[in-house]
């Protein structure tokens, strides 16, 4: 469980360096190429779904001051090990505005590396 948390906090360390610099490689490291995300608030209808190929550094390139943040809720093992399901909330610090979201992250075992399967945020705000 240890090593599963250390993945969750390099993933959004991830996140916060790449704000910086404006490039997303690392960020995708952590993906798997059969990525799907969804993301969602309840202006909408439908959830934006994206996947392994989306422009990272094009949506990097929107935020000036930004950074991110996760508290974890609940964590559970699935495919004798082989998965894990991190659930939780995802908060972006955006030119000093909170925008909470909950938000799933499904994690499977790549070539002994764990690898961002799915994730579905739900805005708050």
């Amino acid at each position: 469980m240890e090593q599963i948390n250390e993945v969750l906090k390099d993933y959004f360390k991830s996140w916060n360096e790449a704000f910086i610099t404006k490039d997303g490689e690392r960020i995708k490291s952590y993906m798997s190429k059969d990525f799907r995300g969804y993301w969602a608030h309840s202006g909408l209808e439908e959830p934006d779904q994206y996947d392994y190929h989306y422009d990272l550094n094009g949506v990097l390139e929107q935020y000036d001051q930004a950074e991110k943040s996760f508290v974890l809720a609940s964590i559970s093992m699935r495919k004798n090990g082989e998965e894990f399901v991190a659930i939780g909330t995802e908060t972006a610090l955006i030119n000093d505005v909170e925008f909470p979201a909950t938000c799933m992250l499904v994690w499977r075992k790549e070539e002994d590396e764990w690898k961002l399967l799915r994730e579905y945020i739900e805005l708050e705000k």
